[in-house]
């Protein structure tokens, strides 16, 4: 297990934001104008990526369509790419930029009428900022004022905002289920300062079942849909503090709290533990064992997400989504396995853990 999977979270189509035009005529002209957005992106000039999105709106493609079928696409496309092994993390993060530098080549234009005011944040710790910064700009472009804050929001410093400037609402996006239960205590925050929230991003599930469960106002799949309901009206009042119920009893067991408290033991001790059982391992490179260390922690921490929502398939997801990773290698998904007995040891008094990493090595060896 020497493959890393800390950039597959960024690169992975399973965290990038896609959407469809209405119009199969518009389709097929994003398509073609997406197609020559990829040829710039891959060949790393910006200069030919800012062309392709000002021709293309000049060509007559709505700004709209340009961010959300031509860019957006694009970076759908370059998780895929990624995933498969054919871009490097370099690559990625290059391509990630230039995307970043297309959406500022759209014209920002004033709103004739504001519809009010929202704000755009990610959840603290995550860094995938291109997603919000999609909803962000479609919200503008349909006429709404727009406080978009980026990458790694502490939950804190968003509350500060939201009193200095009294949004409607707060969008909030996150794509790792591992930033579950920080999203948890901002959506919290935020209710607590009476500002309604909408989730947004593939940790809240891809039909929005975490969202539900960590008590969000409301979820959206994309930016497109988040820009049509908040037209549709204001999102419900918050309830007040004093009313709101504990929605997860089963954080009462307090094996959340236990695993997410000793998961560097957990992961030191499993990687002392697979050196010990396959000698094999003694002969790694420095670089060998750091990026077994990081796959390590990240199954870790998936396993604690999925402890926090009680939900086995946040492990076993990612768990498969990663084999396939490392198949596309030419890394054997099997390879995962022995790290999950370690941990099964390490855990055999948490009963919960214990069920979902049995769980896990089913979803790795079955057929």
């Amino acid at each position: 297990m020497t493959t890393r999977t800390t950039e597959a979270e960024g690169g992975s189509a399973r965290h990038q934001v896609g959407a469809r035009l209405s119009s199969p005529g518009q389709d097929a002209r994003a398509a073609a104008w997406a197609d020559k957005l990829w040829v710039a992106v891959r060949a790393g000039d910006e200069y030919s990526a800012t062309d392709v999105v000002r021709d293309a709106l000049r060509a007559g493609l709505g700004p709209e369509a340009v961010l959300l079928d031509v860019i957006g696409a694009v970076q759908h496309r370059v998780g895929l790419e990624w995933a498969a092994n054919r871009m490097s993390v370099a690559d990625e993060h290059a391509a990630t930029a230039i995307n970043d530098r297309a959406i500022a080549a759209l014209p920002a234009e004033r709103p004739a009428v504001s519809h009010g005011r929202i704000t755009v944040a990610c959840v603290d710790q995550e860094w995938h900022a291109l997603p919000a910064r999609l909803v962000a700009e479609t919200l503008r472009l349909r006429g709404w004022r727009v406080d978009y804050l980026g990458a790694q929001v502490p939950t804190a410093h968003l509350i500060s905002h939201i009193h200095r400037t009294g949004p409607d609402a707060v969008c909030l996006s996150s794509s790792l289920p591992t930033r579950l239960a920080l999203a948890h205590a901002a959506i919290t925050a935020c209710q607590a300062a009476g500002t309604p929230v909408m989730a947004g991003g593939l940790a809240f599930g891809a039909d929005g079942r975490y969202a539900r469960l960590l008590g969000a106002d409301a979820w959206e799949r994309d930016a497109r849909a988040a820009a049509e309901r908040l037209a549709a009206g204001p999102l419900p009042a918050p309830r007040p503090p004093h009313q709101m119920v504990d929605d997860l009893p089963h954080l009462a067991d307090q094996e959340y709290t236990l695993v997410a408290r000793s998961s560097t033991r957990l992961v030191r001790d499993t990687l002392h533990g697979l050196q010990e059982r396959f000698p094999a391992m003694r002969d790694y490179t420095d670089e060998q064992r750091e990026r077994t260390a990081e796959d390590l922690a990240h199954i870790v921490d998936f396993l604690t997400a999925a402890l926090y929502t009680d939900d086995t398939e946040v492990f076993t997801g990612f768990l498969r989504w990663t084999a396939d990773v490392l198949s596309a290698r030419g890394v054997p998904a099997r390879s995962l396995v022995p790290g999950l007995d370690l941990l099964d040891e390490q855990l055999r008094d948490f009963p919960r853990a214990h069920r979902f990493i049995d769980a896990g090595r089913t979803a790795l060896t079955r057929p």
